[in-house]
């Protein structure tokens, strides 16, 4: 069974960073598609950030220029590097893989993890 464990949230003062990461276990064929969304209380889930199986990245404007998205493909995982961070990145984090099995090939999402920007 697929699973995406997330980790590296956090409280961190303005201007900071933090690192997440997004680790897939199970039996796998490939990762396809690999994003980053946020949700702030009140707000609609956002997407963050993209990392194409090409290598192919994509950003919102509001995190473009301090955000990262990469992957270590011997590890099957991906992380987001966040620096310059703003109280407004205060959000819940979720990665979300388009993943292909060996039975399917559909989207699974992390649990969540909690990131805080707060002086």
């Amino acid at each position: 069974q697929v699973q995406l464990v997330e980790s590296g949230g956090g409280l961190v003062q303005p201007g900071g960073s933090l690192r997440l990461s997004c680790a897939v276990s199970g039996s796998i064929v490939s990762i396809n598609i690999m994003d980053w969304y946020r949700q702030a209380p009140g707000k609609q889930r956002e997407l963050v950030a993209t990392l194409t199986s090409g290598g192919t990245t994509n950003y919102a404007d509001s995190v473009k220029g301090r955000f990262t998205i990469s992957r270590d493909n011997a590890k099957n995982t991906v992380y987001l590097q966040m620096d310059s961070l703003k109280p407004e990145d205060t959000a819940v984090y979720y990665c979300y893989f388009h993943i292909t099995t060996m039975t399917t090939s559909r989207g699974y999402w992390g649990q969540g993890t909690q990131v805080t920007v707060s002086s």
